[in-house]
């Protein structure tokens, strides 16, 4: 997990990438690549019609992807409540239905920042309806917290599907003065994490804690994840 990289720090919750020079080159002068990693960045699943509102998120947790969810949910958040009108005994009864969201999730990590932006999106929508959240394949690190955001009762994991937690991974460059201030704000960002996480799943923070403590990556079964509270129903 990760704060948003600066010029003297890049941390993220998976790993960083440097460009050399080669690299830039090819950011700089070929388009083809660009086209490329725009097409890979929309590894978003959408479906919008009454009966299936369905979003998805494959791949890391970055920007662009966190973007379009973010729209997504907004919209299906407004659009939870459907009114269908029909006659009983002459009369027109009105009754009203509130729609779910199911958000499937398939993730290896990715950024702190965003990863706040969508958890902070979602604690507003499940207001208005549930998030049914699945989680297939993997989910790990960033993605743990987002598979417990959804509504209690409702969160579902594969029953082959692998949940990783570890502390924010991040690296640093500067002044001294710099590296203390860019170390306050990771010890920060992982506090936020374990709280958000504790919250969603009612694992005491000491536990998790204990946990990422053991400095190597924590994996879990789908049985594991349910009975720490990730989710509720194996699939």
């Amino acid at each position: 997990m990760s704060n948003r990289p600066t010029k003297s720090t890049k941390s993220r919750i998976s790993k960083s990438r440097k460009l050399n020079d080669d690299d830039m080159e090819n950011e700089e002068f070929d388009d083809d690549s660009e086209d490329d990693s725009s097409e890979e960045s929309g590894a978003v699943l959408t479906s919008g019609d009454d009966e299936k509102r369905l979003i998805g998120l494959f791949g890391e947790v970055e920007e662009v992807k966190v973007s379009q969810l973010v729209g997504l949910l907004m919209e299906f958040g407004d659009s939870a409540k459907v009114e269908s009108v029909e006659e009983v005994d002459g009369k027109e009864v009105v009754s009203v239905e509130t729609l779910p969201i199911e958000f499937i999730l398939s993730t290896p990590g990715g950024s702190a920042d965003d990863m706040f932006a969508l958890y902070d999106i979602m604690r507003v929508v499940r207001e208005q309806c549930d998030i049914v959240t699945f989680g297939l394949g993997k989910v790990m690190s960033a993605g743990v917290l987002l598979l417990a955001a959804g509504t209690k009762g409702k969160r579902k994991i594969g029953k082959n599907c692998r949940v990783m937690i570890h502390s924010v991974i991040g690296g640093t460059s500067g002044s001294f003065h710099n590296l203390e201030n860019e170390f306050n704000e990771l010890r920060y960002m992982q506090k936020a994490y374990l709280s958000a996480l504790a919250t969603e799943t009612g694992i005491s923070e000491k536990k998790l804690r204990a946990m990422i403590n053991t400095k190597v990556n924590v994996y879990l079964s789908a049985e594991e994840a349910v009975k720490m509270g990730i989710a509720d129903i194996i699939v």
